[in-house]
């Protein structure tokens, strides 16, 4: 009993911030991922915001003074900008980077999420140090306005009304829908996590959306190779020391992943600074099998609570697995009809993508998990069977393959193909984290390798764009040393480590090209589709569902 009386006491004693009520005022929905799922981003105007506050908080002025209060009486709590005393009265600041609103008659006004910030402020004044507040002021230094804002009774209602929905919304489990005002979305940070205009899409395919999920991410990917590398931290760099070489040191900010081969090491506190800075570490063996992956994911549980309620759900995960397979099997064969004019006389090529096609019907009507693996199963070997007869006469015999085969490999083909499928396993990891998804939570595969069943699941649409077709190319190119990049063991061939750094010089390019969605109709490049593919997996189970598994190879 004594526990539920303090359980409810620290209920009673939860504040909400006052930037929060900010958030509100512009949108319940981006209330609700920052403060209840705990989603954020800083996108270049947090960036210039918080430059503004620490040139302010240079400035030599005895006058002004940041405040930090908290009312538990409202429940509210927040850090005033600043404060000024004039004739005796306290003045509470608030500091906007950009312009402020104007009115029909160009009038400087305050735009109203910015309002009942100021207004929370004053309320917070009041309740916290029992002053008495006439007035806040917002200055705009975009346009170097200042607004002056009264207060009075009907701001005080404005303040508690939006406190008492803000706690009705951190009571909520599900999402608000997107604003009504699009404009709002346009300026909006969180716009990549929220995808406004996709939701928009889902629920009216006749939409236009515009793009407002970043093209690409132009951090570097580290790809450390050379056995014995030490990855360490210096500052707000990440040091990689190799043996006989040159210290490198890169900034932080320049990096997206680390991703550590063989027996490279990292130490404790750059794996802590990885975590903070967002940066993704992974990890491949001397053999090319993806390891794992280091978790660092932060923010609620309550998205994967709902990953976990819909994927209990086996009508929900046989929807998705028929998705999957289809996009997976119509990639591939497309892939073969692109060779088939120049391969007229190759019936083998013919009759897979023809066979191919017949199952492909068969999918939709799949009444289980094991009825559809049995389909994929057949349009796999179908596939592999025919993916030969794409080899260009002019490569090296030794580049061509009988089937499929791996664990080990033993061609050179087929060491390819598992070495790019274990970097597209890392990426989509990577992705997964960076949603916040919980990757052990998957809707098709089962648990059966160091790769999570979510991952296996969301690589099935990357394979033939990203690997399949990146071997194939650089086969028929020539450029592969059949000797100096690759390692023979007997039976069992793998990439040296000269072919790795080749493999993945070619993999990371590929990533760098964009490729237009068949649905949304922008383009970004593959690896921002990697993440956008997982965010439109999410809103499959939460109410906008319609744009997951469309990726499929023209």
């Amino acid at each position: 009993m004594e526990t539920i009386e303090h359980l409810e006491l620290s209920s009673k004693l939860e504040t909400i911030r006052v930037s929060a009520l900010h958030a509100l005022a512009y949108c319940h929905r981006l209330f609700y991922l920052e403060e209840v799922e705990e989603l954020y981003t800083q996108d270049a105007a947090v960036f210039a915001g918080r430059r503004l506050h620490a040139e302010l908080e240079k400035q030599e002025d005895e006058e002004w003074e940041e405040l930090f209060l908290i009312s538990e009486e409202l429940g509210i709590r927040g850090r005033v900008d600043a404060l000024r005393t004039r004739n005796g009265e306290t003045i509470p600041y608030e500091h906007k980077r950009g312009k402020c609103h104007r009115d029909e008659n160009k009038q400087p006004q305050a735009w109203e999420s910015d309002k009942l910030q100021i207004l929370a402020y004053c309320c917070l004044l009041e309740s916290a140090l029992g002053l008495s507040i006439k007035e806040g002021r917002i200055r705009y230094h975009a346009d170097n306005v200042l607004v002056h804002i009264p207060f009075d009774d009907a701001g005080r209602a404005a303040v508690k009304q939006a406190i008492e929905i803000a706690r009705q919304l951190k009571q909520s489990t599900y999402r608000p829908p997107v604003t009504d005002n699009e404009r709002l979305c346009t300026r909006c940070s969180l716009a990549p996590v929220c995808l406004p205009e996709e939701a928009r899409l889902a629920h009216e395919r006749e939409w236009q959306p515009i793009r407002l999920f970043p093209e690409d991410d132009d951090r570097q990917i580290i790809h450390v190779l050379e056995p014995g590398t030490s990855v360490g931290r210096t500052g707000e760099q990440i040091k990689i020391t190799r043996r006989n070489q040159p210290v490198e040191i890169i900034p932080a900010r320049q990096i997206g992943q680390l991703v550590m081969h063989s027996f490279s090491q990292i130490s404790t506190q750059a794996l802590h600074f990885c975590r903070e800075q967002e940066i993704g570490v992974h990890f491949i063996s001397g053999g090319g099998r993806y390891l794992g992956s280091f978790d660092t994911r932060q923010g609620s549980i309550q998205r994967r609570i709902h990953q976990y309620t819909a994927l209990s759900d086996a009508n929900i995960c046989l929807e998705l697995a028929r998705k999957l397979v289809i996009c997976r099997a119509q990639g591939q064969r497309k892939f073969l009809m692109r060779g088939k004019a120049k391969a007229k006389a190759k019936e083998r090529l013919i009759k897979a993508t023809e066979q191919m096609k017949a199952v492909l019907k068969l999918v939709p009507q799949a009444k289980s998990l094991q009825s559809l693996l049995g389909y994929e199963g057949n349009l796999a070997a179908l596939y592999f069977d025919a993916l030969v007869d794409l080899i260009s006469p002019d490569a090296p015999q030794e580049m061509l393959f009988d089937s499929r085969n791996r664990r080990p490999p033993t061609d050179r083909f087929n060491a390819m193909l598992g070495f790019g499928y274990s970097l597209l396993i890392k990426d989509v990891m990577n992705a997964i984290l960076t949603v916040g998804l919980e990757p052990a939570l998957g809707f098709y595969h089962q648990p059966r390798s160091q790769a999570a069943p979510l991952a296996l699941d969301l690589m099935e649409i990357f394979r033939v764009p990203l690997v399949d077709m990146t071997v194939m190319a650089s086969v028929n190119r020539n450029q592969w040393d059949v000797k100096a990049d690759f390692d023979i063991r007997g039976k069992q061939v793998w990439l040296s480590e000269t072919g790795k750094r080749k493999f993945v010089e070619l993999y990371e390019n590929r990533k760098q090209e964009t490729w237009k969605h068949p649905v949304t109709g922008y383009s970004l490049t593959y690896r921002r589709l990697l993440e956008l593919e997982v965010r439109l997996l999410e809103k499959e189970w939460m109410g906008e569902g319609g744009l997951f598994a469309q990726l499929i190879v023209r």
